[in-house]
């Protein structure tokens, strides 16, 4: 009964809110949205270098539907650059922290169906793994199907099982995580470099939902009567369609690796601020319930370069 509700909810939240691949052409970035920084980590432009992943048919990329996330990190000083080489120690040895959100196969680029093939090679990971083992922090997003699926080996190498689903808890097609009730870590990202920086509430749009194999800190725990869909097509559901249980499961993480850190998150729209639809409905960092979500970002960034311990 639970799975059947899921699908019925996730086929109305599909349609309204354009997170569908084939209504992706319907979201834009919300150029407009800049939120306050209460003391920028960083001198403009000074800070850490960031890529962001643009060379696996990346869903989200800094020009696109992560300009919000983007322009967020060069406000707190960070120096932002596209990634659009693959994946080797050279490639990676200039950056500090490497974005990987939403990448994909190139089967799976206008096709978001079984199978989803790795959206990186064994030579790419075992790079991506020793970089970090030496010092660099990877930020690595996947959301719903067909993306865990495309980051899955990635994700492995770090001791993280993704689900190639979709997430779903109630009606609302969102999730927030809280201080108040434990869903929501005390951790250092939570309470910031100073009172004003403590965030106490997180949501998430869908996404999918992993286990966490290796020693590391859960941040968001999935609700015990969750469950993550499991259909064939992206945004296909019936009664029929196999599940899960999310029980057990998050949706976001830290590990330290070596000298180095990851973050791994399983829902992408909580970093962005999009207009979706025909309203131009917010969808993301704009959305009114997402309020602390872009200093949620910043911590994580934080704690990526070390600026929270």
């Amino acid at each position: 009964m639970r799975a059947r509700a899921a699908a019925v909810v996730l086929l109305g939240w599909g349609a309204v809110s354009v997170l569908a691949g084939g209504a992706g052409a319907q979201q834009v970035a919300d150029s407009l949205f800049a939120p306050a920084i209460g003391a920028p980590a960083y001198r403009a432009g000074r800070g850490p270098v960031v890529f962001i992943d643009e060379a696996h048919s990346n869903f989200h990329t800094a020009g696109g539907r992560f300009f919000a996330f983007a322009q967020l990190l060069r406000r707190d000083g960070y120096d932002v650059r596209p990634l659009r080489d693959r994946f080797t120690r050279a490639a990676l040895d200039p950056a500090r922290v490497l974005v990987v959100s939403n990448a994909l196969h190139e089967r799976n680029r206008e096709d978001w169906t079984l199978p989803t093939p790795s959206a990186f090679d064994d030579d790419e990971i075992a790079a991506v793994r020793g970089w970090v083992e030496d010092g660099g922090s990877l930020f690595l997003i996947a959301d719903h199907m067909p993306f865990p699926g495309a980051a899955e080996k990635l994700a492995r190498a770090f001791g993280v099982l993704f689900s190639n689903g979709f997430a779903v808890d109630d009606d609302s097609g969102r999730m927030t995580f809280r201080l108040a009730d434990g869903s929501l870590a005390r951790h250092a990202v939570t309470r910031g470099r100073n009172r004003a920086e403590r965030v106490d509430s997180v949501t998430t749009f869908t996404g999918q939902a992993f286990r966490l194999l290796a020693t590391g800190d859960p941040i968001l725990y999935m609700p015990v009567d969750a469950v993550v869909l499991m259909p064939d097509t992206a945004w296909d559901f019936s009664a029929q369609t196999p599940h899960l249980s999310a029980a057990g499961m998050v949706q976001g993480a830290l590990l330290r690796v070596g000298r180095g850190r990851v973050a791994v998150f399983g829902e992408a729209a909580m970093f962005t601020a999009q207009l979706g639809g025909p309203e131009r409905a917010p969808v993301g960092m704009n959305d009114p319930v997402a309020a602390r979500n872009p200093q949620f970002l910043l911590n994580v960034m934080h704690w990526l370069t070390g600026a929270l311990r």
